[in-house]
């Protein structure tokens, strides 16, 4: 007969390996795959009218699994179900138990926020029930989802096209966006002037250079060079003295540990990590590397939005601070301030240890891995350090009825800056000369500088995902779905790292936006989140909340569905008709953009929409076009010149604007490489970095 084990379940097959490494023989521990049944896929799957009851389905290719399963659970002694610590994890873990059919006496639910011997230990022995309200919350926010997705989006496949997709978060997600980009299109720039006075103390001939602050004790906002030039005829004949000295340190706390979001940003912002990319790095990295002879999860888990720190990670850090740098180093426990929906049983993101550090291990990570826990290791030891001093010295030197001001800063302890400086950090500056009241300084020169207002910036995948934690839109673990899903979509593009909304992007949000005001709006959505949060403390019940919101949610639809008329995707556009004068506009189809006449039917003018090379033809000087070739399939698209047949170039490679180094000639680009379009030279240059072993 066959021994009886322990079972432990879990999401994924790497999770699953970490455990069994660290428990050895004691345990079986098997993977689900992520959910094992959801929702159907081809229909609502929800029974509005029985409050709202979901009707589950196996989902595709899962049935395997849960034959395997079932054979496990079924000679098993006990069964642990150890899947992630979240709503999402809490209804994985239900779903294993209604579909196994396993009896509430026979199986227990552990949770653990780092996959260590220790942690697992202390999962294993704090054993517990299902907790029905996390379920509850994840259930109501699926039905929520499955509601607007999919009653929304046959809506925009009726009045717009065929294969698009709403959702209740995504598209406040892309409302964003849009709206970010219509701030920019009507951005007037505003400008404005500021003087500086170049002043000296007769010795040595430093300078010191002050900035005109202040007119009769207001501030001064000069808006043209009349206005400046006025200004300093006023004041060039003046005394300049120094008027007063403000002397102090000032303190600036290291950056907390990491939560989801500020990993996403910061790691966008160091190695431009896409969120997508940051979130599947960070998996790998909780769920276990084989270090050695060791595996063993290297992060605390990555979905969260708490920077609380277990007591015990707090005293590794004092023991290592203390050790490396000295105990002056070590900062006081800093607690993070109460913000709305925090789930405080969660940890910040930190190493498991710190004496795992990066160097030590970083042949054993991939380039990737060691870029991303190089980065949550550091930012975590810099968090429970002391804060940096600054020796900062204000100026103030009046010019008559005008106040000039210049600062002085240096660091007088260093304390996590030692470790750790942000872009936003400012340089050391130290004043040129010794300064005292009351004391008279030489005019050398008055300068003048124009300046304009900018216009805000458009938003990047780590400044929206910081936008939509600010404004109370999603989750964690929701982030990277919202942002690749927009993309996928193609309601958004990224260039040159900034999101933009496509012609597509803007007529759906548009149309969503106008009719259903309430439904994509920030502020409602935030609210939203709260209910959920609120059902998982068991505050609210479920079917109530998805009471509240249907109802109405329906009668607008209905309404939109009468008011709204076919919207044909089009964009305004500067080229003009050759044929009748008309404007043209790019319009779309299933095989890509295209510009038409404006006046369609009665001029049926098209033309294609070319995408242009970075360099110009080798052969002729010309631009160099992209063009699809006759043959089908998947490579058939190459570089040609724009004056063919007159010039024949072609090539699978893209001309680029840079010379071959070795003769001169044009450089092509492959997909990790640059050589040289002259056949004769041998020049390559390899750009692809290889991933290390």
């Amino acid at each position: 007969m066959k021994e009886k084990k322990k079972i432990i379940i879990v999401e994924s097959p790497a999770k699953a390996k970490t455990i069994e490494k660290i428990l050895g023989d004691e345990f079986n521990v098997f993977a689900s795959y992520g959910h094992i049944r959801d929702l159907p896929e081809k229909e609502m799957g929800i029974e509005i009218k029985e409050n709202f009851k979901p009707i589950y389905k196996i989902l595709p290719g899962k049935e395997k699994v849960i034959e395997s399963l079932k054979k496990e659970a079924k000679n098993a002694e006990h069964l642990y179900l150890a899947t992630d610590p979240d709503r999402e994890g809490e209804a994985i873990a239900w779903h294993i138990t209604e579909v196994l059919k396993i009896k509430e006496d026979k199986f227990s639910r552990i949770e653990f926020h780092e996959i260590t011997p220790k942690a697992i230990k202390l999962a294993l022995n704090s054993p517990r029930r299902l907790d029905w309200n996390k379920i509850s919350a994840q259930q109501t926010r699926r039905i929520l989802d499955r509601l607007v997705g999919y009653e929304l989006s046959p809506f925009l496949w009726n009045k717009v096209k065929r294969g698009l997709s709403a959702g209740r978060v995504q598209s406040v997600a892309l409302r964003l966006v849009c709206e970010r980009e219509k701030e920019i299109e009507n951005f007037v720039p505003k400008e404005y002037w500021q003087i500086f006075a170049h002043l000296t103390n007769n010795v040595g001939g430093k300078e010191l250079i002050a900035r005109l602050i202040s007119y009769r004790n207001e501030e001064i906002e000069i808006g043209n060079f009349e206005i400046a030039e006025k200004i300093m005829k006023e004041i060039k004949n003046e005394d300049f003295i120094v008027k007063d000295i403000i002397q102090r340190d000032e303190k600036k706390n290291p950056p907390l540990p990491f939560i989801t979001s500020t990993m996403q940003q910061e790691a966008g912002k160091r190695f431009g990590f896409p969120v997508e990319k940051t979130m599947r790095i960070a998996q790998s990295l909780y769920e276990g590397v084989d270090i050695g002879e060791e595996r063993v999860g290297l992060i605390t888990y990555m979905r969260t939005d708490s920077a609380r720190i277990a007591d015990e990670a707090r005293e590794e850090a004092e023991k290592f601070i203390k050790e490396k740098y000295g105990k002056e180093y070590l900062g006081k426990e800093r607690k993070e301030k109460k913000r709305l929906g925090v789930q405080g049983a969660h940890e910040a993101i930190r190493p498991t240890s710190l004496y795992r550090d990066p160097e030590s291990i970083k042949n054993y990570l991939s380039s990737d891995q060691y870029r991303l826990y190089s980065l949550i290791w550091e930012r975590f030891l810099v968090s429970q350090m002391s804060p940096a001093i600054y020796d900062t010295l204000e100026v103030d030197i009046s010019a008559g009825e005008y106040l000039f001001r210049v600062k002085g800063k240096s660091i007088k302890f260093p304390g996590y800056l030692i470790l750790y400086k942000d872009e936003e950090d400012e340089e050391d500056f130290i004043l040129p000369f010794p300064l005292e009241l009351n004391q008279k300084l030489s005019l050398k020169e008055l300068e003048p500088k124009q300046f304009f207002t900018q216009p805000p910036s458009r938003y990047t995948e780590a400044t929206l995902v910081r936008t939509l934690e600010k404004n109370g839109v999603g989750r964690p673990s929701t982030y990277a779905v919202i942002i690749s899903t927009l993309k996928e979509r193609k309601y958004i593009e990224l260039k040159d790292k900034f999101l933009i909304p496509t012609t597509l992007g803007k007529i759906v949000n548009d149309l969503l936006v106008e009719k259903f005001p309430h439904l994509i709006d920030v502020k409602f959505t935030a609210t939203m989140e709260e209910k959920l949060d609120k059902i998982e403390e068991g505050k609210l019940i479920g079917e109530e909340v998805l009471k509240e919101f249907y109802p109405s949610f329906r009668g607008e639809l209905e309404k939109a569905y009468e008011e709204t008329k076919k919207i044909p995707i089009v964009e305004k556009t500067e080229k003009i008709c050759p044929k009748c004068g008309g404007p043209l506009v790019l319009r779309e189809n299933k095989y890509g953009k295209f510009y038409a006449c404006s006046n369609y039917p009665k001029c049926k003018y098209t033309e294609p929409v070319y995408e242009y090379a970075k360099g110009l033809c080798p052969l002729c000087g010309a631009p160099v076009i992209k063009r699809v070739s006759k043959k089908k399939g998947k490579n058939n698209e190459f570089w040609g010149c724009s004056r063919y047949p007159e010039c024949s170039f072609a090539s699978s490679y893209e001309p680029i604007d840079k010379k071959c180094p070795k003769c001169g000639s044009i450089l092509l680009k492959g997909k990790n490489f640059y050589k040289c379009f002259n056949t004769n030279c041998d020049y390559i240059l390899w750009i692809k970095r290889r991933k290390r072993k």
